[in-house]
């Protein structure tokens, strides 16, 4: 397990796992078509096709449940601070390199379903980074998810978790960099997408090598946990798995070997040039 006491600083977490957020779609088949499209490739980011889902929302109530905090998992509020705390620090440093000031995300943790900037979302979209907040919503019981439905070994493993909060971060890094508003139309142009995609998992090994060169690894064999993992929510895996059929035109998020090999490339190199694919 790596060592994440070592990290200094917490990122802005907010824990809203004592919420719930009700919601019924309106549109028919169309809504649910939509999101059940979507949701086939785990761990996507929202923007324009989960607008056109929520948009169609006839019903939303929000109550919050007083009293009712998480025991059980109050310590994931302080490792998910610490792992932003973490890409905080790289990217603050790389965008200082750069003459440029890095504003943080956010990171909220909910349960089952949570109002966004970007609308109302369940957590059967995975991790998302929504641009309109500039904030990461975060379902950590997706993990037990993906290892049940996907047989990912490593899904619940701390390095895994941490790369998927990097991952989401590179969208950010995205967004606030201006490369988000320039490809705008990635959502109905799978090639574009999945270049966006495999830019984040670059960023995230950036981040990786920033962290390992701290110690905060304790060997290297844990990166590994984010490989695997990696390469587990790979499209070309999850098409097989959930679908028995592998198509290629219709990624969004790259192959396993894609994923894995954009990690790596940042790892290796730490240099953030390396993940310009643009």
């Amino acid at each position: 397990m790596a060592v994440w006491d070592k990290i200094g600083r917490s990122g802005d977490v907010e824990d809203r796992r004592g919420q719930r957020t009700g919601f019924a779609l309106g549109g028919g088949l169309t809504g649910l078509a939509l999101l059940a499209a979507f949701t086939l490739f785990t761990g996507g980011d929202l923007g324009d096709v989960l607008r056109v889902v929520l948009q169609q929302a006839t019903q939303q109530t929000t109550t919050q449940q007083a009293g009712q905090p998480f025991e059980d998992t109050k310590d994931y509020e302080g490792f998910a601070g610490k792992v932003l705390g973490s890409t905080d620090e790289v990217w603050t440093q790389i965008f200082a390199q750069q003459q440029t000031e890095y504003v943080p995300p956010r990171l909220v943790l909910f349960r089952d379903r949570v109002q966004s900037g970007c609308g109302i979302a369940s957590s059967a979209v995975g991790p998302f980074y929504c641009p309109e907040d500039q904030t990461i919503y975060l379902d950590e019981t997706f993990f037990d998810a993906i290892q049940s439905q996907l047989g990912a070994s490593t899904g619940g493993d701390d390095v895994a978790q941490a790369y998927v909060i990097a991952h989401e971060v590179g969208h950010h890094v995205q967004n606030i960099s201006g490369t988000l508003k320039r490809f705008g139309n990635a959502q109905s142009d799978p090639a574009l997408s999945t270049k966006l995609e495999l830019q984040s998992d670059c960023y995230a090994g950036i981040w990786a090598h920033s962290v390992s060169k701290q110690g905060i690894f304790e060997n290297e064999n844990e990166i590994d946990e984010a490989l695997e993992l990696a390469s587990a929510i790979g499209d070309d895996k999850i098409q097989e798995k959930t679908t028995g059929q592998v198509n290629p035109e219709t990624w969004t998020h790259g192959s396993s070997t894609d994923r894995v090999e954009s990690f790596k490339t940042g790892y290796r190199s730490g240099d953030v040039a390396v993940c310009n694919t643009f």
